[in-house]
């Protein structure tokens, strides 16, 4: 999912967010959407969420459109709506520049540690989200358990590139978490994955992001 932000240095985000607030329009059911509520938790950045039905007779109110003429969610604005970030990704870039709270703002972590985040949000958008499909829909099971395994071994632990909670574990607990809820993760070869998984699940900035009624992403 892409799309054109504005871009603006760290210290400008910082100050729009706490000056004129940052908002969170989103439907908790969208896996994309709740990627970015992970990380907004996670950063202690204080924000107004805004939820909308995506589906339904009403159909979509006209300010959301104004906001992202694709129609898709999350959104986030700040400095009013002076700032649209209308992409996941998007968002997760912004975030990781400003965060104050247990994610690891991006400019502090190591060369090393960047460029595990890199490749695995990568591996989620490129790789997990068709291999995923494929095998929910198709049956396409050995290819997924393939790809967990392959990813496995990538986790360092506690969290996915250490210590520290970062934006790949943000990008990736929606997905796994979601392939876990209905075919399991933990088997053999997938022991780092489960233990994980444990870990998000006893970290309330991402407890607090899982709903009972939930969509995949398609």
């Amino acid at each position: 999912m892409t799309s054109s932000s504005t871009k603006h240095s760290k210290t400008e985000l910082s100050a729009k967010s706490s000056s004129a607030g940052t908002q969170f329009i989103t439907n908790k059911m969208c896996p994309y959407a709740q990627k970015a509520w992970i990380a907004l938790e996670s950063s202690g950045i204080a924000y107004d969420m805004r939820e909308v039905s995506l589906y339904g007779p009403g159909g979509k109110p006209d300010w959301f459109w104004k906001l992202n003429p694709r129609g898709t969610v999350p959104i986030v604005t700040m400095d009013g709506e002076n700032d649209v970030y209308a992409d996941s990704e998007l968002i997760l870039d912004a975030v990781g520049d400003i965060s104050e709270g247990i994610l690891a703002r991006t400019a502090d972590l190591s060369e090393e540690e960047r460029t595990q985040v890199s490749k695995w949000r990568e591996i989620m958008s490129k790789q997990l989200a068709p291999v995923g499909k494929s095998a929910v829909l198709g049956g396409s099971m050995p290819k997924l358990r393939s790809l967990l395994k392959e990813t496995n071994d990538m986790v360092v632990g506690p969290y996915l590139c250490g210590q520290r909670m970062t934006l790949a574990d943000c990008a990736a607990f929606p997905f796994l978490w979601r392939i876990d809820q209905d075919y399991g993760i933990g088997g053999d070869g997938e022991e780092k994955l489960r233990d994980w998984l444990d870990v998000c699940l006893k970290t309330e900035t991402i407890k607090s992001t899982v709903v009972r009624s939930w969509w995949w992403w398609w």
